[in-house]
């Protein structure tokens, strides 16, 4: 249980040491390498925004969600794997930070950090598959495989988590990212200072698990601190 311990005592620390928006405009030296191994993985990726002058790289005035979003509407269509392109990208703008498209590749299940660290817990302690798993603030953020890219449009299967950008803030628990969302890949810049980091250990070269199990002890988690309303999380299928 030595491993439990440790990696859940990480992510408490990180998850209540928010450092301020000190050093915001200074690029990560790490950006390059890891934005290149996700896109060896298989996820696709596009340049976002980042946090500027205590605001958003973007010409937005009041952007809503500074730092957080793609540079492009056209996002979805160009999110690539391609060496190439991504160089381009990586070239032109040493700050910008990235996301990647959700519901090609893989989902990510997003859920608040302190639920995300007892889930942690309970699927180490059960022997279950955890695969990457990344801190964004004060949220966890569970890679897995996708059920949103099936050879058979027809078999496609929506549910009621189902989180896109213009309804994250009605998904207070749960966030399942999946076709039409994204995610910020690590390591970037957060308006509050933070960046968005890898859990030790849990980094791209684990497997992607199937998101079925992953999001029952997720959602006993959410239960427990009052993030969703307590219900069997297989009614939530659709």
């Amino acid at each position: 249980m030595a491993g439990k311990g440790r990696l859940s005592g990480w992510v408490r620390r990180r998850a209540e040491g928010a450092s301020g928006a000190a050093g915001a405009d200074v690029p990560d030296l790490r950006r390059d390498q890891l934005v290149r191994a996700a896109t060896a993985a298989g996820f696709p990726v596009v340049p976002a925004a980042h946090p500027a002058n205590y605001g958003c790289s973007c010409e937005r005035i009041g952007c809503p969600i500074p730092g957080v979003h793609p540079v492009s509407p056209a996002w979805q269509t160009q999110a690539s794997t391609d060496p190439d392109t991504l160089e381009r990208w990586l070239n032109r703008d040493p700050q910008a930070n990235f996301v990647t498209a959700t519901g090609v590749g893989h989902d990510v299940l997003d859920v608040p950090a302190e639920a995300g660290r007892l889930a942690i817990e309970r699927l180490i302690a059960d022997g279950a598959t955890l695969g990457p798993a990344a801190l964004a603030g004060d949220r966890l953020l569970f890679f897995t495989a996708t059920r949103g890219n099936p050879a058979d449009e027809d078999e496609w299967w929506p549910c009621e988590l189902d989180c896109h950008p213009e309804t994250r803030d009605e998904h207070p628990g749960i966030r399942w990212h999946s076709r039409g969302s994204y995610v910020l890949l690590p390591p970037s810049r957060l308006p509050s200072g933070e960046t968005v980091e890898w859990l030790p250990g849990h980094g791209l070269d684990l497997p992607l698990p199937d998101p079925l199990p992953v999001l029952d002890v997720l959602a006993d988690a959410c239960a427990q601190f009052s993030y969703e309303p307590e219900r069997e999380p297989a009614t939530w299928l659709r």
